[in-house]
């Protein structure tokens, strides 16, 4: 089984959907924390959702698509990082995290976005990498721009809020810049 040590203490591996039930137990302690940042088809309430978001990443690393990875600290699941998209014709991936309070502050996403990084350019020949996040999420910019990313631009006012539209910022580091900060790729397994 593939695992990725990050710190010490904590370490990245596939988030398969035999883990539903260590999932849902990591959003319903993450569950307040992140809602506002994605989009309500992850975050699972029951088992069976719970599943079913694991279950999708898995058919969507099974058809070179996209995939999930945990974060687990200290034996505890407490979030993780996926290609949301991955298109490897194109040559373009997006990537997404989440993480529970109780784990901020160690670097931990930033490291683990920076594994699948590392795989997406090095091995797979992604050309661009984008994080697109609410321009609201103060975490989740820090962590593009720790990331040696660049804002390409604000799509404003992209989707519905609860109190009004949300502008989407929308930032990306392409394969060359990514390598000239970074050369170790570690491939992430099957999920």
């Amino acid at each position: 089984m593939f695992a990725r040590a990050l710190t010490a203490d904590a370490e990245l591996r596939p988030l398969e959907p035999w883990r539903a039930e260590e999932f849902l137990r990591n959003l319903d302690r993450a569950r307040e924390h992140i809602a506002p940042w994605v989009g309500a088809s992850f975050v699972a309430t029951d088992l069976p959702s719970a599943r079913a978001v694991l279950q999708r990443y898995a058919d969507l690393w099974a058809r070179d698509a996209g995939g999930i990875w945990g974060i687990w600290l200290d034996g505890v699941l407490v979030g993780g990082v996926m290609f949301v998209t991955f298109d490897a014709v194109l040559g373009v991936c997006e990537v997404g995290c989440w993480l529970e309070p109780a784990a901020e502050g160690r670097g931990l996403v930033t490291r683990a976005v920076g594994v699948v990084v590392d795989w997406a350019v090095g091995r797979r020949g992604v050309h661009r990498v984008e994080w697109r996040t609410n321009a609201d999420n103060v975490r989740s910019l820090a962590v593009a721009r720790r990331l040696g990313m660049r804002h390409d631009g604000t799509l404003r006012q992209m989707y519905a809020g609860p109190a009004r539209r949300v502008d989407l910022e929308v930032w990306s580091v392409l394969a060359d810049e990514w390598r000239s900060r970074s050369t170790a790729v570690a491939p992430p397994a099957a999920t």
